[in-house]
């Protein structure tokens, strides 16, 4: 049974979170991307939290901006290092038997992003990263400068940038979203886990509103470069900020239409 609650953090924000499994057992902490939402994660909520698969506390929070979480005005409030310091502070609230370290620290897209960066400048607070179809920003920063493939897949960035982006997101029952999840290399077509139960969640997640999801890309550098946007360009990461050193498993899905193989 998935648990829903609210968890004050120190720093002012609150998460809407989602759970099972007891407290006090291991944690397994999961990362939703854009445009999705905690919800995403409860199959393997529900999955990890039976003892034949370990038996782990399972916790999926929604990020900020998203769904009930806190979803702070500025732009600047949704930088990495903020969205870093929530997953942190959630992690030694939720894990504190546990020496305030996961067992693994699962995220996809944009909670990919963030736990690239958890990994590599808080190493300690997770034993392994499972990363599902989020680049290394090492090398997505390099095809974004690059690879006039990835600069072209990765365009729908700079729309989402747009000052009037969630009103366009918006119109027509969400339909721009709809393609989102559905549009594959071979065309258009719903996939058998989009049922109309799950199409729900997705619109009340999307009422509740869209412009944290939008700040996310708005505070972030790392996208295409236009003639008055340099964007990506303009960026030299050092060796330092690259560094993963956890043991890190990958999982990439090759028909993903927003990363081209590299």
């Amino acid at each position: 049974m998935i648990e829903t609650y609210f968890q004050p953090l120190a720093h002012g924000i609150t998460l809407s979170c989602r759970a099972t499994g007891a407290r006090g057992r291991p944690v397994l902490m999961f990362l939703h991307g854009f445009p999705e939402a905690a919800f995403v994660w409860d199959f393997l909520l529900e999955h990890f939290a039976r003892a034949e698969n370990g038996g782990y506390r399972c916790v999926a929070p929604n990020l900020r901006g998203f769904e009930h979480s806190s979803a702070p005005t500025d732009v600047s409030a949704y930088r990495p290092k903020h969205l870093v310091k929530d997953i942190a502070t959630l992690i030694a609230i939720e894990a504190p038997g546990q020496g305030g370290q996961l067992a693994a620290l699962v995220a996809h897209d944009w909670g990919g992003a963030i736990a690239w960066s958890l990994a590599n400048q808080l190493p300690h607070l997770t034993r392994q990263l499972v990363i599902i179809n989020s680049p290394h920003p090492g090398t997505f920063l390099r095809e974004l400068k690059h690879s006039p493939a990835q600069q072209a897949a990765s365009a729908y960035m700079n729309f989402l940038i747009r000052p009037d982006a969630e009103q366009l997101l918006a119109q027509h029952d969400f339909r721009r979203l709809w393609e989102f999840l559905t549009r594959t290399k071979n065309g258009a077509h719903a996939p058998d886990w989009l049922t109309d139960a799950v199409k729900a969640q997705y619109r009340e997640v999307w009422e509740a509103g869209l412009t944290g999801g939008c700040n996310l890309y708005r505070a972030s550098p790392l996208r295409p470069p236009r003639a008055a946007d340099p964007a990506a360009a303009a960026i030299d990461l050092p060796h330092a900020m690259l560094t993963v050193s956890l043991p890190t498993l990958v999982i990439w899905a090759l028909d993903d239409l927003r990363y081209r193989r590299c």
